[in-house]
């Protein structure tokens, strides 16, 4: 056979994949009626694996075996994806229980944050909440999400990413482990300093300390002056509170201009933060279970079995639901070494039938599936 011969063929065949495909897909939707009729989960995972075991039976090469395999798992994934869509066009699924609201209720509103006078989250509470809101700052980051869990404070302002350092992973983790839900988010533009005491010079440093974030978004500046031991600390405010109580010459802060000022601190340096676009995100989070009625972005945690593709077909599900994926973060699961969960953003709201569509087949198919907000 020559090229053209061949590629008539083919043409023929695919065709006729394609017929029979339709033909598979309607009985599928034939099955979906019947479980649905019969109260019956989507997802029959034993099933599926005596239909894969089958087919790979039926394939006469190693390679194709393999194949085969790949196919169907495909095949089986889309079909679910349909059954998934016939569910929400019948309404017969549980909706996420969250509230829409036209707009969050802050007056009065009592709002936390990790630090200490001048920290940049509580810049980020009163960009958000105006200067004037009642806020409240604790030592930790946990600290700040049991206040509101217990509902002693009703926003809670922490940080979740750096444009220049990463995720803060430390709040994924605490979204999973707290029932508090993030209702919106805060950018606030990074610009750090270097900060001693009144007659310091930076020729005079010996110790310098900030939050690990801040001292990993002036890597550049630190490798200038290898001569200086820079010290994690607890945040860039708390800081600039101990150099300036403790008076020493030789040690300085990271930290903010704003902050600097608070506490009386000479600034020997300016933008040190090697990206002058550096900038971090709040989220600005709650116990209540609402979102507002403009909110286009979602977040959710799962994790997933520990199979070929399983994450693969997780992530289909946005795909063939048009729902388009912004962000996904791994973390360990300190309970089972060498498994993780998953934190996605994706764009849309909690009221779209794309995006109940595909968080109907999350629920499915994966395990510990928790909606983080929609904001």
């Amino acid at each position: 056979m020559d090229l053209s011969e061949c590629r008539e063929k083919i043409d023929d065949i695919d065709r006729k994949i394609v017929e029979l495909y339709e033909d598979r897909m309607s009985i599928s939707e034939a099955v979906a009626d019947y479980k649905l009729s019969n109260g019956l989960g989507v997802l029959d995972k034993k099933r599926e694996n005596e239909k894969l075991k089958a087919v790979k039976a039926l394939a006469h090469s190693d390679f194709n075996k393999k194949a085969v395999e790949e196919l169907y798992n495909h095949i089986m994934s889309i079909s679910r994806k349909r059954q998934y869509e016939i569910m929400e066009e019948r309404g017969m699924r549980k909706r996420p229980s969250f509230t829409c609201v036209d707009k969050l209720d802050t007056e009065g509103a009592r709002v936390v944050y990790q630090g200490v006078e001048g920290a940049y989250s509580e810049e980020a509470a009163v960009r958000f909440f105006g200067p004037d809101c009642d806020r409240v700052h604790v030592d930790t980051f946990k600290d700040a999400m049991s206040l509101i869990d217990e509902g002693l404070a009703d926003f809670a302002v922490l940080p979740i990413e750096n444009s220049s350092a990463g995720i803060v992973s430390e709040n994924y983790d605490l979204l999973d482990q707290y029932e508090n839900y993030i209702t919106a988010t805060q950018v606030i533009e990074i610009r750090h300093c270097i900060a001693g005491i009144k007659g310091a010079t930076l020729d005079g440093l010996r110790e310098v300390y900030s939050h690990p974030q801040a001292l990993m978004q002036c890597r550049d500046f630190l490798d200038k002056h290898r001569d200086i031991s820079f010290r994690p600390y607890e945040n860039t405010a708390a800081a600039a509170k101990k150099i300036a109580g403790e008076q020493d010459l030789q040690n300085a802060a990271i930290c903010s201009e704003h902050c600097a000022s608070i506490y009386g601190l000479e600034i020997l340096e300016k933008e040190i933060n090697y990206s002058h676009k550096n900038s971090t995100k709040f989220i600005i989070v709650t116990n209540q279970r609402i979102f507002l009625r403009d909110a286009r972005k979602v977040s959710v945690r799962f994790e997933i079995p520990d199979t070929t593709g399983s994450l693969y077909h997780v992530l289909s599900l946005f795909y063939y639901n048009d729902v388009n994926m912004s962000h996904i973060e791994s973390r360990p699961i300190p309970s089972r070494p060498g498994e993780y969960r998953f934190f996605v953003d994706f764009e849309g709201n909690l009221s779209d039938a794309s995006v109940r569509n595909a968080l109907h087949g999350l629920r499915e198919e994966t395990v510990n599936m928790k909606i983080l907000g929609n904001y």
